[in-house]
């Protein structure tokens, strides 16, 4: 049982059928437009059907069944459990959740895990610090439990140094988590303007829960959604005068796959001695060097570097000789080793997962500039967001002598009334997620921003945008479907 991410099922009634035997995944497929609509305002006639999902979003059997035996060795019958993987993140999720629900709450060990015990009216809350923070117990660490079998041996030193090797870096430079966002709360929390109560400033219009982080675990975040013109430049001037506590960035950015000038970013920091942090995960590993100006890089390995979608895990990794290499050091180390890491058995796998890591990056990036090639010409096709002609010229400045473009990109069409006959023709996997050796699309802003489609539509992110990460299949078997789907329209 693992943390599977998407189907290849694209009928209806399918929603959570096993992948080929080759890929060794399963898990949600929202394959029409009225399901992903029915998925978010909630309806029974998807959510009931739904067995598996996004870990962080949607609990996994094992994880749920985890939680019910919390409840019942530990908990009342009006109070609900979530299990945390240690208990400094237990302790965590208690002060938000007092401080949000204005409840008691307590914390007991639990098998080698800790529980978090609310009140049955707070636990909505507790589980938005399990989202949101990303400090989660993974599928397999939860079927371990309940199985009693011991934490297998882990290779840790063996995980950070193959990625590290795969990126360029020293393994020392390299702290990884159980998830994505557990590594980039934990770098948030690890600013020092953040005791001083400095705001974060966010450049670039983000992945949804990079921003939801810095408003719910920081001081405040203030958005810049376009990374040009004379806000930009407003911002810069901001960030030399030392008004933050530290500068988010995606680069490319997620969904609108944009570049910012990182350089000058870089230079505005390092002016006022401000973390400039950058989010790489975006990208397949190897075309970017973007460390050369963060003072540290997240990166979610359960996307590229996995590549199968079966295992979730994050790393922070630390520039060397950043001023604050030592500090960062430090303090992500006791991140790792108290609050989030990530679990042996995950560890594992991600090994396992790693051994075809750069041919899959390869067709990747090929699938990716040939689909953006074919959409951008295709008459039915307005707008298409991908690294080799968006803000390609920024790009390439970090682009490393033989990195790519990337598998990730979105296009919109000319009409969006349109769009959701094309989704529905589109016979390829239907998934939130990327980076998977299966091709995999999703309307990005309907999943991410349902509840706030016009304010995402202010910054620039169409309701009706559909997001592809490109897998193995080939570009010429890609296009072929894309072609057969748009001929429908």
């Amino acid at each position: 049982m693992r943390n599977f991410l998407t189907t290849p099922a694209w009928q209806e009634d399918d929603l959570g059928v096993p992948l080929p035997d080759s890929l060794h995944a399963v898990s949600v497929c929202l394959p029409t437009w009225k399901s992903i609509i029915d998925y978010e305002e909630g309806r029974d006639r998807v959510v009931r059907k739904m067995r598996l999902g996004y870990p962080r979003f949607f609990r996994h059997p094992a994880v749920e069944r985890l939680f019910e035996v919390a409840k019942l060795e530990l908990a009342s019958e009006v109070e609900a459990v979530v299990v945390f993987p240690s208990r400094v993140s237990a302790q965590r999720a208690q002060r938000f959740v007092e401080r949000r629900a204005e409840v008691a709450t307590r914390v007991a060990s639990f098998h080698g895990l800790q529980a978090l015990i609310v009140p049955d009216k707070a636990k909505s809350t507790a589980l938005d610090y399990w989202r949101f923070s990303g400090e989660v117990v993974s599928s397999r660490q939860a079927m371990d439990v309940l199985d009693g079998k011991p934490t297998p041996s882990g290779r840790s030193k063996i995980l950070r140094a193959k990625i590290g090797r795969m990126v360029g870096v020293a393994k020392e430079q390299i702290f990884v988590f159980a998830s994505g966002m557990a590594a980039c709360t934990s770098v948030l929390r690890s600013l020092p303007g953040l005791r001083m109560g400095r705001k974060t400033l966010q450049i670039e219009f983000p992945y949804v829960d990079c921003l939801k982080v810095q408003e719910m675990f920081g001081n405040g975040v203030v958005l810049l959604n376009e990374g040009a013109g004379e806000s930009f430049d407003e911002a810069l001037r901001r960030i030399r005068q030392g008004e933050f506590a530290g500068v988010f960035v995606e680069v490319p950015s997620n969904p609108l796959l944009r570049t910012v000038d990182l350089a000058r970013v870089a230079e505005a920091c390092q002016t006022s001695n401000t973390p400039l942090i950058v989010d790489d995960s975006t990208n397949c590993p190897g075309n970017l060097d973007v460390l050369q100006y963060a003072d540290v890089v997240t990166t979610s390995l359960t996307k590229w570097i996995s590549g199968v979608g079966d295992v979730m895990a994050g790393m922070a990794c630390v520039r060397e000789d950043s001023a604050f290499s030592a500090d960062f050091s430090v303090a992500l180390a006791g991140e790792v080793s108290e609050g989030a890491p990530l679990y042996a058995g995950d560890s594992l796998a991600l090994l396992a997962n790693l051994k075809d890591g750069e041919d899959r990056w390869r067709l990747a990036n090929e699938g990716g500039v040939a689909l953006a090639a074919y959409l951008l010409q295709h008459p039915a096709v307005d707008k298409v967001w991908h690294p080799s002609v968006t803000n390609r010229a920024e790009y390439d400045k970090l682009r490393k002598p033989d990195g790519g473009y990337g598998g990730l990109l979105s296009f919109a069409l000319k009409s969006p009334k349109k769009t959701a006959k094309f989704y529905d023709a589109l016979e390829i996997c239907k998934g939130p997620s990327f980076g998977t050796n299966f091709s995999l699309a999703c309307p990005y802003t309907l999943l991410a921003h349902y509840p706030e489609l016009g304010w995402a539509e202010g910054c620039g992110v169409p309701s009706h945008l559909i997001r592809v990460s490109i897998g193995c299949e080939g570009a010429e078997n890609i296009i072929k479907l894309f072609e057969k789907a748009l001929e429908v329209i």
